[in-house]
Formats: structure tokens, sequence, C-alpha cells
């Protein structure tokens, strides 16, 4: 059992994304891996307000019932490494790609992932309560 395990977990030990939704036109909260897409709105601000408060509710409420919340995602550190398993003909088209561009194979996954992720979302931001 980890320490945030023994001790209660607070709605401050999880991130609050809010992001801009090109589909639906406005912002939209969420809190990994709490809970998905809860709320949203027409002002970064509100939905971030209206996303603490839902978080708030749904900590007392686990709390309340004795069930085990997920694992806090606010705080944690990130190496900077992770295993990816692709498919053999993906390995051998990226590998080759990296060598055409004269990169290696990790400097070139990760300029691809950056830039593909930068796209996906113009407007995104991660909060997290202050401790």
């Amino acid at each position: 059992m980890s320490t945030k395990h023994a001790e209660k977990i607070k709605a401050s030990d999880y991130i609050k994304v809010v992001e801009w939704s090109d589909l639906d036109g406005c912002f939209i909260g969420s809190a990994p891996p709490l809970i998905g897409q809860c709320c949203h709105g027409k002002k970064e601000a509100d939905v971030y307000r209206q996303l603490c408060d839902i978080v708030q509710e749904w900590v007392d409420l686990y709390n309340k019932e004795g069930k085990s919340l997920p694992e806090p995602s606010a705080g944690k550190d990130y190496s900077g490494k992770f295993l990816l398993r692709t498919g053999q003909e993906l390995h051998r088209f990226l590998a080759v790609r990296a060598m055409q561009t004269g990169e290696s194979l990790n400097s070139y996954v990760v300029k691809m992932l950056s830039s593909t992720s930068g796209k996906r979302s113009r407007k995104s931001s991660l909060v997290k309560d202050r401790r």
C-alpha cells in the first residue's frame, strides 16, 4: 500500500484537464483517471471551477462509501521513457523514415509524436490544485 493510500486521498491529488473541443465549440473538463469528460462551457476558468467541484464531490462520495479511489495523478513523476510495442511493419517503416531524415529512430518518433500531439488540441491546460 502506497503512502497516498495509507492517508486519505484528496481532490487536489488529481490532475484537472481543461481543453478546447473544436467538435463541441467549448471547453471540456476531465480529471483522469478519476473521471472522464464531465463538464463543459464557453469560459476556461468557469469549466475549471466546475471541474474542481465535481472532483471534490466524487472524492467525497468514494470516501463516504469506503470505495477505493484510482491512483492519484497530480505530482506524479515521469521518467521520460516508456516501452512502445509496434508491429514489425510499422517498426520497419519508422526505422526507414528515420534513416531517410538522418535521425535516430528515437528522435524521429519523438518528433512525430510531438507534432501530432500539438495538432490534436490547440488549447489545453493541465492544471492541478495547489497543495
